[in-house]
């Protein structure tokens, strides 16, 4: 049994001990029951990616009485679905502070897996930067040009 089985099989012994059915789990989580039955097959085809997997997780840990950090951690070190991107984090870290990193992800995700991802963005150059700039001024000094709204005088009744 690979380390991801072992992670869904405990999940599952857990909701099962605690008598929590699939049904109320979907209810807490407010997914379908379908996606739940996927993933205590280890199927996560169908689950999104990201901070709504790692929600998921948290809130599955929660109701079955699992600490949910470490649940979440150890969701995020075997699934790709779980994605933090911290290996690059901690390798710009170590370069802050001028020491070689030994982080190893123990899994290699392969990057480019987001749309998202830092290669894939575009360098922003200095005249869009420019462009940017004056149009932010631009609405900012806007309302200051603008006449004031003339408020309209009601004729005054006298009694």
């Amino acid at each position: 049994m690979n380390p991801q089985d072992t992670f869904v099989t405990r999940l599952r012994r857990y909701r099962e001990r605690s008598q929590i059915s699939l049904d109320e789990m979907a209810t807490i989580l407010r997914v379908k029951r379908e996606l739940l039955e996927a993933f205590e097959r280890n199927d996560l085809s169908e689950w999104p990616r990201g901070l709504y997997a790692r929600a998921w997780v948290r809130a599955y840990a929660n109701a079955v009485g699992l600490e949910p950090t470490e649940t979440v951690d150890e969701f995020c070190r075997l699934f790709p679905q779980g994605d933090r991107r911290v290996g690059g984090t901690i390798q710009e870290m170590a370069a802050i502070v001028a020491h070689a990193s030994e982080y190893r992800d123990e899994l290699g995700h392969p990057m480019g897996r987001r749309s998202t991802d830092v290669n894939t963005l575009p360098v922003q150059t200095w005249y869009s930067a420019m462009a940017h700039w004056t149009q932010t001024l631009w609405w900012r000094m806007v309302p200051i040009f603008r006449p004031a709204p003339r408020l309209k005088r009601t004729p005054r009744i006298s009694s």
